[in-house]
Order: structure tokens, then C-alpha cells, then sequence
């Protein structure tokens, strides 16, 4: 029932992203994401563990992070970025780039269901963090309104960016904080503090800022572990 209200959720997100209700998206997919926690952490605590609800948690998880966060960076690409005439018969065609979203999403979700190592991190950005990361930013650009071609173009690299990252082989760590104690848990408290500075700073749009600086993280301490182990 959780799992299948993240599903809700994302179809709700879906219908508000084609209406351009940004703000909207950013509380359905945020709902998505509180749901898709929840019923985790319900599986554990009544040890209700099923074949079903892991295929039924991927399948709501491709909606609600995959095909609504993709539906608003279209209509972000179709009504408020400027696209040049330059382009052409490929103008048209440019909003539909943002549904690589949701088939990089789907691609992912079917690999972490068969991968079995990544039980407590992750191998590539995690779908909901990428879908946080468009919604926020689809939010912020809009209210920009920006005129400038690099926008644009900066918008289409980072759908290819970013769904590349999903299917990567990175070492992403997990935001599960498993004891009560800073030791083991320094970059997750780090990642939480300095959130909350990006979204004090920036509102809605710091939650973008938020999942860069995880990657960041993931690639820097990814990088001094690498250089230890030597």
C-alpha cells in the first residue's frame, strides 16, 4: 500500500508537471520520495519482505522519478528555454531529449534489482536523487526565465550527464544513517548540513545544488579511499 501510494503520488507529480504547476511537482515528487523511504523502512520493521514488492517498488519508482521529473524538464525545454532558430527542423524535437530521463531511470532500476552490490551503497547516482535534482531545477530555471541560448544548452548536458551517471559504475554512498554516532556517518551529516545551508540559501532550487554536492562527495571521498587502499 505505501509503495503503491509513491506510484499515486508520481502520477499526481506527472499531471501537474503537463499543466507547467512546478511548485506542484516539487511536493508530489517530494511526497513520492517520503513514500518510497517509507515503505523500506515498513518492509524491515514488520520483516515483510516480497518478490512482488520489489518489482512493484521499481515500477513506482520509474513513474514517480523517472517519467514525472522527465515531463517537467519537457515542459521547462518546450515553454520557458529559449531555443534558436538556428536548429532548424530539430526544433521541434529538442523537449523530447528530456525523456532520455526516464528510459536512462528504467534501465537503472532494472540493473540495481539484479546487482547484489549494492545492498548499502550505491553504483551510480540513485533514481530519486535525479529525479530531486530536475524537479528543483526545473522549478528554479522557470522562475529565472532565462533568454540566453546557454541554458538551453547546459539543460541538455546535463540530462546526458546525469542519466550516464545513473547507469555508471561510481561509487555513490547510501544516505542510511545505521548507528546513532558520527563515526561512520561523516559524510552523511556533512551532506545533511550542508544542505541545509543550500536550501536556506537558495529555497526549492537548493535541493539541485544539494544532489551536486553528493556527487561531489561521492567522487571525493570515493577518490581519497582509492588513494588509501594503494
Amino acid at each position: 500500500m505505501i509503495t503503491l501510494l509513491n506510484l499515486l503520488s508520481g502520477c499526481i507529480a506527472l499531471t501537474m508537471a503537463f499543466r507547467g504547476a512546478f511548485t506542484a511537482v516539487v511536493l508530489w515528487v517530494g511526497i513520492a520520495a517520503l513514500f518510497d523511504f517509507l515503505d523500506g523502512m515498513a518492509a524491515r520493521l514488520l520483516k515483510a519482505y516480497s518478490s512482488i514488492g520489489r518489482e512493484l517498488d521499481s515500477l513506482a519508482d520509474a513513474v514517480s522519478f523517472g517519467v514525472a521529473p522527465a515531463a517537467a524538464v519537457y515542459m521547462l525545454l518546450r515553454d520557458h528555454l529559449p531555443i534558436p532558430a538556428s536548429l532548424g527542423a530539430m526544433s521541434p524535437l529538442i523537449p523530447y531529449l528530456a525523456f532520455l530521463i526516464p528510459l536512462f531511470s528504467a534501465y537503472r532500476l532494472a540493473k540495481f534489482n539484479l546487482d547484489e552490490r549494492q545492498t548499502s551503497s550505491f553504483l551510480g547516482l540513485p533514481t530519486p536523487a535525479n529525479a530531486l535534482f530536475w524537479i528543483s531545477y526545473c522549478y528554479g530555471m522557470q522562475r529565472l526565465a532565462p533568454s540566453e541560448t546557454f541554458f538551453l544548452y547546459l539543460t541538455l548536458l546535463l540530462i546526458l550527464l546525469l542519466s550516464l551517471l545513473m547507469v555508471s559504475e561510481l561509487p555513490m554512498f547510501s544516505l542510511k544513517i545505521k548507528q546513532l554516532s558520527l563515526r561512520g556517518n561523516e559524510r552523511q551529516l556533512t551532506l545533511v548540513l550542508l544542505s541545509a545551508v543550500l536550501i536556506a540559501i537558495w529555497g526549492i532550487t537548493g535541493i539541485a545544488w544539494s544532489i551536486l554536492t553528493y556527487i561531489a562527495l561521492s567522487l571525493l571521498t570515493g577518490l581519497i579511499r582509492g588513494r588509501s587502499a594503494r
